[in-house]
């Protein structure tokens, strides 16, 4: 059925076309979709042998939904992803407030237009993107935004307060055949909780002691940080006792996952004649400091560490490859090792901190870089074949590399150091010039950090030694 057809209610009934309740509707469309191994959300990375069984179950069942979690946990995405259950389109009674079932209005202007036009009444197709709405909770929202109010200009024109035509309704009766987000629902002040036991319950609304009652067709869902919902414990029980499904989500639990979000969600850049190639030991680089920064205990983790930091960070470390390929006449855009401390600031911004003595923040995200290095360097090399590399500096041997060096300037590095050639051509098989330097800055820092090499760094160039 599209939008082109059925424009009465007529003719919608001579189709022989059935209004669904939304929980039907889903939970039909969800069958279909289970039936076909079709891909029920899309994009939502590391959930599907956690959240996403528990997500389908609880739309079968019909129940509303608390998704339980740190920032950055993909709630929101998940949250707007159940549209995706919901018909490409659906009637509704044309020239009214709020969407309606035209066989079954349940306002007094929905029953009355139907009364007077009876199969002339005219409908609209409603896309699946229009039936759902979404409100963040901060302590200034109203029962007025959400449930509705009496409307002074309806007032003024003559209605009666004792009119229900006087209302002027909210947020969630304008989602009515949809589904209503709540964002971060321990915001909402407590009163404001009390207003919406009757809409997740009862599935009607109370307006200033007006005998109203809308049979509300809705799915109610929210979000909550663990933090505000356990300790503070600022949603009202009642409230919480309504919610059928509480759905408690989790961090990428890989390396690989942490990378596949990074690369979906980063903020792609017009690069024109500039090439992109990142090494896949810099992705595991980026996605490990994150991973380590959830464990480290000079983090906060009640505030958690967002996926967000990883997909800043990754932006970041593009950012100063790119400027370092446009300063140099390069076309190739390859990050390296020392494009790592241009990450601090988009980390710093991410992350809150147990300690707050002056620059000792620096000192911690360095540790995370060097653990992260460290970790990746172990899974791409076996240390023992990297040891005579070493050795060779002992004689005094050192060399100095840059997050400003040309490329082309690495392949005397790899010349003056036997069995260096073997190894980068290992991390960047036929790779090009790019690719070697920044393997040769990824093996060089490998060993450094394994206390094979001294290091010195000062402005912005770093040169190992034995």
């Amino acid at each position: 059925m599209t939008n082109t057809q059925a424009m009465t209610l007529g003719e919608l009934r001579a189709s022989g076309y059935k209004v669904l309740p939304v929980r039907d509707e889903m939970r039909r469309n969800l069958m279909k979709k289970l039936a076909d191994n079709e891909e029920v959300f899309p994009g939502i990375i590391g959930y599907d042998d956690s959240v996403v069984p528990q997500l389908e179950n609880a739309v079968l069942s019909g129940q509303d939904i608390i998704l339980l979690g740190e920032r950055g946990q993909a709630k929101s995405r998940i949250i707007r992803s159940l549209t995706s259950l919901l018909d490409e389109w659906t009637p509704t009674l044309d020239g009214v407030e709020i969407p309606e079932n035209p066989f079954a209005p349940i306002s007094a202007q929905g029953k009355k237009l139907v009364a007077e036009k009876g199969d002339d009444t005219p409908i609209r197709w409603l896309p699946r993107e229009a039936r759902y709405g979404e409100k963040l909770a901060t302590p200034d929202i109203t029962i007025a935004d959400l449930i509705g109010e009496v409307d002074p200009i309806k007032i003024a024109e003559g209605r009666y307060l004792s009119d229900e035509e006087a209302l002027h309704f909210g947020l969630i009766p304008h989602t009515n055949r949809g589904i209503f987000a709540i964002n971060e629902l321990p915001d909402l002040a407590e009163r404001i909780q009390v207003g919406l036991l009757n809409v997740m319950e009862e599935r009607d609304i109370q307006i200033r002691g007006h005998k109203v009652r809308l049979d509300l067709d809705i799915m109610i869902v929210a979000t909550a940080n663990p933090e505000d919902y356990t300790n503070r414990g600022r949603i009202i029980t009642p409230l919480k006792d309504r919610y059928g499904s509480q759905i408690r989500t989790h961090y990428p639990q890989s390396v690989l996952e942490e990378i596949t979000i990074m690369e979906q969600e980063q903020n792609r850049m017009d690069l024109g004649e500039y090439r992109e190639n990142v090494p896949s030991y810099m992705q595991q680089i980026i996605a490990e400091i994150t991973q380590m920064a959830r464990r480290s205990p000079d983090i906060n983790q009640r505030s958690g560490v967002s996926v967000r930091a990883s997909v800043a960070n990754y932006e970041a470390l593009l950012a100063n490859a790119l400027r370092r390929a446009i300063q140099t006449g390069e076309q190739d855009v390859v990050p390296r090792i020392s494009d790592l401390p241009f990450v601090m600031p988009s980390l710093q911004g991410k992350v809150e901190f147990e300690a707050m003595e002056e620059g000792r923040e620096e000192k911690i995200m360095q540790k995370l870089f060097n653990d992260a290095v460290k970790a990746v360097f172990g899974r791409y090399t076996d240390l023992s074949d990297m040891e005579a590399l070493a050795l060779q500096f002992a004689d005094g041997l050192n060399v100095t590399t840059g997050e400003s060096f040309a490329s082309s300037e690495y392949e005397s590095i790899v010349k003056r150091v036997d069995g260096l050639n073997d190894a980068v051509t290992k991390l960047a098989p036929g790779g090009n010039a790019a690719l070697r330097a920044s393997a040769v800055e990824f093996i060089l820092e490998g060993l450094h950090l394994n206390q094979l090499l001294n290091k010195d760094r000062v402005n912005g160039r770093t040169t190992y030694r034995g």
